[in-house]
């Protein structure tokens, strides 16, 4: 299994979890974007799928904020062969003007067909870009199971979790074990 690392908006700087994870587990792959602060959807959907043909093995996507509505437009227009799961982390509601910026509304509408992969959506009480009665309505038109985790902010860097061991948990759960 490799890891495919979706950063959103901006991308995630040193102290992110993504970029401690990008770190720690040996393999992973991270989606490298043209500009962070402009995001174009047809771009990011190119490097994303550039990421995915390149590598002939299991993937799982690891997407946080504006990077989980890459990944749900990306299935929608994709061959997933190869991703076997999602974990999909602060999904930004970039439907919403009163919670995201402006610049992301290039990704709007958030697609809402069930994604072709085990998928786990987690997201916080108190997070800004999203409310969690939305987080929960992506999870469930996606088919994945939903995860509140409280009050953890927007689950980046601020959120002060480091390598996030909670999150390594549920991960884990969308890696088969092998025998």
């Amino acid at each position: 299994m490799k890891l495919v690392i979706i950063p959103g908006l901006g991308d995630s700087g040193p102290e992110h979890w993504q970029t401690l994870w990008e770190k720690k587990f040996t393999g992973s792959i991270r989606v490298r974007q043209r500009d962070w602060d402009f995001p174009d959807l047809q771009s990011w959907i190119a490097a994303l799928q550039t990421v995915v043909e390149a590598e002939h093995s299991n993937l799982i996507l690891v997407g946080h904020s504006l990077g989980v509505a890459l990944v749900a437009h990306w299935a929608a227009k994709h061959n997933a062969t190869h991703v076997r799961g999602a974990l999909l982390v602060s999904p930004s509601d970039v439907d919403s003007p009163a919670h995201t910026p402006e610049v992301v509304r290039g990704f709007a509408p958030m697609p809402l067909q069930k994604l072709p992969f085990k998928s786990i959506v987690v997201a916080s009480s108190n997070d800004t870009f999203v409310s969690t009665e939305r987080a929960r309505f992506f999870a469930n038109q996606w088919k994945s199971e939903f995860i509140d985790l409280g009050p953890q902010g927007h689950i980046n860097a601020a959120s002060g979790l480091g390598l996030w061991e909670e999150g390594q948990k549920i991960l884990a759960r969308l890696i088969p074990a092998y025998p």
